[in-house]
């Protein structure tokens, strides 16, 4: 016992810029986490995913900062516990670029597979996990501190875990390299989506985001690679997390950019004193009584009018149509234009209108803007599209 304490004593403890700039990370990760896990409806199941993924990493980079500091040296029972939650980094991400790009909600029972390398790898470390601390301190000692004496251990402790164990970082990049694929191919296949032209604009957000997801996955690949020719152990891991940080303190800027919180509307009085309660909006609800009533028809349509008509607030009203059609509310009512105006424009019930007039009769107030709009939400212009038509029928009667 006093080998044991005598040889804990001597490892040091170092506080320096690198574990001061893990920790910022690890705080920007929790409470970014928290804020989405916590905020954001159970209905998008996107950012859900992104939110346990930050929450995992971040722990995984609290059990490196305790091995960078020394300070694991308190809680040698904590050292490679986060280990399983490293495989499950890769399949989030890319479940997260899934669900957002094919808006689709991902569910246990239909993407529990994902998770078989983690539990799997978990199930094999039983025997490490169960293991006295010395044997804990030693494989500490030995990824940080290899010079350092050891702790004598009983002669028949059965070290066969170690089998999978010493092939674990290989795992990791196999398991990096497959979903940076996976990842890169959902991205490619929505880009090239027959039907992206319908919405070649209004979804650029969503490819740009899951393209940086992809792209900071990536750079995470080459960073582990990269630190494993150079470390024989554990002992490189702050530099994958001090680029951990940097891509959390980004994302928590860019957040604070997007919010609305350095705007007036959230503080006005007329959006303080609503009677209606949040929960009885839906966009289902909005859509149906756009389409019901034929609302995007009305030149004057706008958000307040919208929302005096639904009996809500304009400011939630907007924010249900950003996160549920991922549109803001002018690009929400100009589909709708748009695709009855494809109608119209091949319709010879509206022969004698001009493309001008059709324009005014979905909504629009002047050429310009329903140009605009046209080419926006269809990528040609309206006489283009016309001729597109015309061409595709001549074909069929060929």
């Amino acid at each position: 016992m006093e080998n044991t304490q005598d040889i804990i004593d001597l490892i040091p403890i170092r506080h320096n810029l690198v574990s001061y700039f893990i920790f910022l990370g690890i705080f920007l990760g929790l409470l970014l986490s928290c804020i989405i896990l916590f905020r954001t409806s159970s209905k998008i199941t996107a950012f859900k995913l992104y939110g346990w993924s930050l929450l995992i990493q971040s722990i995984i980079a609290f059990d490196v900062l305790l091995c960078y500091t020394g300070l694991m040296k308190y809680v040698p029972y904590l050292n490679d516990s986060t280990e399983p939650l490293v495989l499950l980094i890769a399949p989030l991400t890319y479940l997260f670029v899934y669900s957002l790009l094919a808006r689709e909600t991902i569910s246990i029972k239909k993407f529990w597979f994902h998770g078989i390398p983690s539990i799997l790898y978990f199930l094999t470390q039983i025997q490490y996990y169960l293991q006295p601390n010395a044997i804990k301190i030693n494989a500490y000692l030995g990824a940080y501190f290899p010079d350092m004496r050891r702790i004598d251990t009983p002669k028949d402790i059965d070290y066969s875990y170690l089998i999978i164990k010493d092939e674990f970082r290989w795992l990791i990049l196999f398991s990096f390299m497959v979903y940076i694929i996976l990842s890169a191919r959902i991205i490619l296949k929505n880009i090239y989506h027959k039907n992206k032209s319908s919405a070649i604009d209004t979804s650029v957000n969503k490819y740009q985001f899951s393209r940086n997801v992809t792209f900071s996955l990536f750079i995470f690949f080459v960073l582990i690679f990269m630190v494993y020719l150079n470390f024989e152990d554990d002992g490189g891991d702050h530099y994958i997390f001090i680029f951990y940080t940097i891509i959390v303190s980004l994302t928590t800027f860019l957040l604070l950019v997007e919010s609305r919180v350095f705007t007036t509307s959230w503080i006005a009085d007329k959006y303080e004193t609503t009677t209606v309660k949040n929960d009885l909006i839906s966009i289902e609800k909005i859509e149906t009584f756009v389409k019901s009533e034929a609302y995007y028809l009305s030149q004057s349509a706008s958000l307040k009018d919208l929302s005096k008509a639904l009996n809500a607030n304009p400011n939630y009203v907007s924010q249900i149509i950003n996160a549920g059609a991922q549109l803001n509310f002018n690009d929400f009512i100009n589909q709708y234009r748009i695709n009855e105006a494809k109608k119209r424009l091949i319709d010879k019930t509206y022969n004698q209108l001009t493309i001008e007039a059709i324009g005014e009769s979905v909504g629009f107030k002047s050429k310009a803007t329903f140009y605009n709009a046209f080419k926006k939400h269809v990528a040609m212009s309206p006489k283009a599209y016309i001729r597109s038509q015309v061409d595709i029928t001549e074909s069929k009667n060929v």
